[in-house]
């Protein structure tokens, strides 16, 4: 191992899956690893397609997500090459209106997973029949106002819904096409609460209890449904195929058997997102073209061996379109050396966000890339913990970090691959408002606003209590 520079003893067994050895160069950026268009100017701060972080901070203010359109449309595009209009993006990932207007001006459908997406989407203008409703527990008034809006596709996920769903259908006069979420058995090389496809969770019918059988021949007895296929999905960040390869035989012997014993044969097969990114060097995603090729090829090979005509493969990419495409901004506050034993040092980095805006650390132990953001610096690497501002002590932004050792109060950091899970899962935790996020792309508009910052009104404006009367 490199030795570490003269100085204290510092501690490089934060997280047993990155390494503890400082980076080269602390002041590069990966490619892989930041949107396409983030560069380190010669000044030395980073700038995203000629928008410099001091720049958008000084308008903006911290904490600050930028997102990269032209990134995101690239790797969009990337998709639908692949997958045509079978590409349905995950809206949960992260959803504007504008993004969605994206999505839509791409081609692609929309996947939706609640009552308030179905809004964002309605709201955005997108095309309802290239809509997707999922959802383990979707409500009357949802599954109503989606039968209303002629979304194209619903996703059942239990016997209830089936019978809610129909019952609707039956009131409204429609008749939605109709996907039965099979949970297959599949248990994706992931963190144990982002693998979906194991049998013990919430998520659809059971294929080997005969769950997923008795759910088709549900759906098959009301004459309101159509039944058009079946939905997996087997984890998130998954950087092979091989977890798909055994969901996809088992789905496509489940369509063999819906045929043998129904009859039909159902032109569908969604096998969902999960798609991973790369968070940290050393993180090595497949190419779109590659996962598009094998995942057609699998689906294929099955359907040959049971005699099935090949359905349309549909796919839900979300973190792989999104996630890259967006860098946070944080300002430095307080920077403190912790020595945990003899000699032994770790630098505590606190910034003006923390889990309200990026609750995945805590909640996943995930990793991020971090790096100066306002200047280089020359100085020798010291292992840091970005933390928050909230009053948590698991309120941590990047576990372990090499950051340069003059760091200081008034610098600005900047985290990538924030773009899917971050915005979308924020909260008001300490009643601190949540982020802007920003838009820059190529060309020479100027950034645009597409959630401005949450404010002290905001979040005081469902508080019904009365404001106090000064000297009354």
């Amino acid at each position: 191992m490199r030795a570490h520079p003269a100085g204290p003893r510092h501690a490089d067994q934060l997280n047993d899956t990155t390494p503890g050895v400082p980076p080269d160069d602390v002041n590069q950026v990966d490619p892989s690893l930041w949107p396409t268009g983030l560069v380190r100017e010669a000044s030395g701060q980073l700038s995203i397609h000629g928008h410099g972080v001091a720049e958008l901070v000084s308008t903006y203010g911290t904490p600050l997500m930028v997102l990269d359109e032209t990134d995101f449309r690239a790797r969009a595009q990337q998709f639908v090459d692949v997958f045509g209009q079978q590409v349905f993006y995950a809206g949960k990932a992260f959803l504007t209106t504008d993004i969605a207007r994206w999505s839509a001006d791409l081609g692609m459908g929309l996947d939706i997973a609640s009552g308030g997406e179905l809004a964002v989407a309605l709201r955005a203008g997108f095309p309802a029949d290239r809509l997707l409703f999922h959802g383990n527990n979707k409500s009357v008034a949802e599954l109503t106002t989606a039968l209303e809006a002629g979304v194209g596709r619903i996703v059942v996920d239990s016997f209830e819904e089936i019978e809610r769903l129909a019952a609707a259908a039956v009131a409204g006069g429609q008749r939605p096409r109709v996907l039965v979420r099979v949970t297959v058995g599949v248990e994706a090389h992931t963190h144990e609460y982002i693998a979906t496809a194991h049998e013990d969770q919430k998520f659809g019918f059971s294929l080997a209890g005969g769950a997923a059988a008795e759910a088709v021949s549900s759906v098959l007895e009301h004459s309101s449904l159509e039944l058009v296929g079946l939905h997996s999905h087997i984890g998130s960040q998954i950087f092979d195929t091989s977890g798909f390869e055994v969901a996809a035989h088992r789905a496509v012997a489940l369509l063999a058997a819906i045929r043998d014993t129904h009859g039909i044969q159902l032109p569908e097969l969604n096998l969902g997102g999960g798609l991973g990114i790369a968070y940290v060097a050393g993180d090595d995603p497949e190419d779109v073209k590659q996962v598009g090729a094998e995942l057609k090829a699998i689906v294929e090979r099955e359907c040959r061996a049971y005699g099935l005509d090949v359905p349309t493969l549909l796919v839900e990419p979300g973190r792989a379109i999104v996630g890259p495409t967006t860098v946070t901004i944080y300002e430095v506050g307080t920077v403190k050396p912790v020595e945990l034993d003899a000699g032994v040092v770790r630098h505590y980095v606190s910034v003006d966000g923390g889990m309200s805006d990026n609750v995945r650390t805590a909640l996943y132990d995930a990793e991020y890339t971090t790096v100066l953001a306002s200047r280089a610096s020359a100085a020798q690497p010291v292992l840091c913990r970005v933390v928050g501002k909230h009053c948590e002590t698991g309120d941590v932004v990047v576990r372990q970090a090499w950051l340069p050792g003059d760091v200081v109060p008034g610098d600005l950091l900047a985290v990538a691959s924030t773009g899917a899970y971050c915005r979308a899962m924020a909260s008001t935790y300490n009643y601190v408002g949540r982020p802007p996020v920003v838009a820059v792309d190529a060309g020479d508009r100027p950034p645009r606003v597409l959630l401005r910052r949450e404010t002290v009104d905001d979040l005081l404006a469902l508080d019904m209590g009365a404001p106090a009367v000064v000297g009354g």
